[in-house]
């Protein structure tokens, strides 16, 4: 299942990637949107898809339209909106609208999902597209770091331990895995907002180890290793997907 709201409300870039590589891989795949054009896209790229129409921000929508939706054995939770505002302007809207995609959607989207496994008894796998922002601080966005953090801490507690029970993810016991990817800036629709200072830009770049940005291939490249049995012993994991960027 494909959930992905960027600031411009469009599946794009590693949404629409993810589904693309995962329909060629043969998966059955349920792609989430608020935009009907970008579903009806992709719908004619890969032929067999299940598009579903909500916006992830509202809790009722989201439990109306996902209720019905088959049984999900991989979660694949992209959903996040990056409003641009300094601390002191940040404004009421802002700060529920950023709360209720980045946050209050990835635990209602995995409880959901979760129940499903649960009560058909089957191991699976959930995987939270974070950011960096989780571990260090960009300009402009007060509301977007705090939240994207605690939606990342959250989903981290996918752990077989006592912590969990603190988020209401035990999932552990249950075989069921929760990590996350954590990339820098990509120049998706999001990133490109981001990034739109040259000067930010480029000391972003400068500050990688490895002198470039990271792709949208990288990150589907990590999001497919987090969903396979090739990742069967990680758990409660973060893999940064950021150039080098933190170990500088």
């Amino acid at each position: 299942m494909l959930g992905h709201l960027p600031d411009s409300c469009t599946l794009a870039g590693i949404g629409r990637d993810t589904v693309k590589a995962l329909h060629a891989s043969g998966a059955r795949v349920v792609a989430i949107s608020r935009t009907n054009a970008d579903l009806f896209s992709l719908s004619k790229e890969c032929l067999g898809i299940e598009p579903v129409c909500v916006d992830l921000g509202d809790w009722e929508a989201t439990e109306q339209m996902l209720g019905g939706v088959g049984p999900v054995d991989l979660l694949v939770k992209n959903a996040a909106v990056a409003l641009l505002q300094p601390f002191l302007e940040v404004t009421k809207e802002a700060f529920d609208r950023s709360f209720d995609v980045t946050l209050r959607s990835v635990f209602q989207v995995s409880q959901m999902v979760a129940r499903g496994m649960i009560a058909r008894g089957v191991p699976g796998s959930i995987v939270n597209v974070a950011s960096m922002v989780a571990h260090v601080t960009f300009p402009n966005l007060a509301v977007y770091r705090p939240v994207g953090l605690r939606s990342v801490h959250g989903l981290h507690q996918g752990r077989n331990d006592h912590a969990d029970q603190g988020h209401g993810l035990g999932l552990g016991p249950y075989k069921i895995r929760v990590n996350s990817v954590n990339p820098t800036v990509v120049l998706t629709a999001m990133g490109q907002l981001l990034s739109a200072d040259p000067d930010f830009s480029r000391k972003l770049k400068e500050r990688h180890p490895l002198k470039k940005s990271a792709e949208v291939e990288d990150v589907v490249n990590s999001i497919l290793f987090l969903l396979s049995d090739r990742s069967a012993s990680t758990s409660g994991s973060g893999i940064l997907v950021d150039a080098g960027h933190l170990a500088s």
